[in-house]
């Protein structure tokens, strides 16, 4: 998929476009990119970065990064996304100004959205809008029960197999690993501890089941009560693997939440609590 990050990177085609931040990409966001796709200009994505929310001075906790969600348009076949940088300036920007500036300027011919998609300064601009500047208009029906809010509640109470079901794939945590303890390691169980970026949503705290690399994974959020730990941590055993991930990014599908976190009478208990652990990894299912 090409990215580009101003009108001007973008030849000038006929192109079906959904205009939007998509942060997680849930089952409504992928119900206007399933039909973006199969309406037949080149499938194309406006979305922005950072979010709004943040720009405008809301706290907003994201269920995914930029970066992957650019991997998951791709996945879900958008041939070209352009990320619009959103500042102030943006934000002020009426209707027909982001209009001209960002759909005409790249050829958009179709714009696929729900009902009640709002665009522009005091989000004044709609579909009727963008008709009258000459634009076909495409509305996808709402899917219930999903929004970005309901699910970032569902994955702040660990509750991720019921914010899978929103999101039309598993939750995941995404960072790239770093130096740990390395307790992990004397312990039988070497994980690859993940540094997230500060404005994702971590799911709460606990003992989960999931996969990453293609390898299924015992994955850790909280502060490692049992040797007193203070700061969050990620940490990610993945299960029949060796090798060195120190520096790399990688995305953790948290399937299952097993567990509380806990503290333990002796090492040696917490050594088979840890087996049972990954003995209910090799046993979970992907939602």
């Amino acid at each position: 998929m090409k990215v580009a990050h101003a009108p001007g990177e973008l030849e000038r085609r006929p192109r079906a476009v959904a205009v939007g931040t998509f942060d997680g990409l849930h089952i409504g966001h992928r119900a206007v990119i399933a039909e973006v796709v199969a309406a037949g200009p080149l499938p194309t994505v406006v979305t922005f970065h950072p979010h709004p929310r943040e720009v405008l001075g809301y706290a907003v906790e994201l269920l995914a990064t930029l970066e992957r969600r650019l991997e998951l348009l791709a996945e879900l076949g958008v041939a070209e996304t352009l990320v619009v940088q959103f500042t102030p300036e943006v934000a002020g920007l009426d209707a027909g100004s982001f209009a001209r500036s960002y759909l005409e300027a790249i050829g958009a011919e179709l714009i696929v959205a729900a009902e009640s998609f709002r665009f522009g300064a005091q989000r004044r601009g709609d579909l009727a809008l963008l008709e009258q500047l000459g634009l076909r208009t495409r509305v996808v029906g709402l899917v219930p029960g999903a929004s970005s809010s309901r699910i970032r509640r569902l994955i702040a109470a660990g509750e991720v197999r019921d914010a899978a079901a929103l999101l039309g794939r598993p939750v995941e945590v995404e960072g790239v690993v770093v130096s740990g303890d390395a307790r992990g390691g004397t312990l039988g169980f070497p994980t690859a501890n993940l540094r997230a970026e500060r404005s994702l949503l971590v799911p709460g705290f606990g003992i989960y089941a999931g996969e990453a690399r293609g390898r299924r994974a015992a994955v850790s959020i909280g502060v490692n009560p049992h040797y007193g730990g203070a700061e969050r941590r990620i940490e990610a055993f993945l299960l029949d693997f060796e090798g060195n991930l120190y520096g790399e990014r990688i995305v953790v599908e948290l399937w299952e939440r097993l567990r509380d976190e806990a503290t333990f009478a002796s090492e040696p208990e917490l050594v088979a609590q840890i087996a049972r652990d990954v003995a209910a990894t090799r046993a979970a299912t992907r939602p």
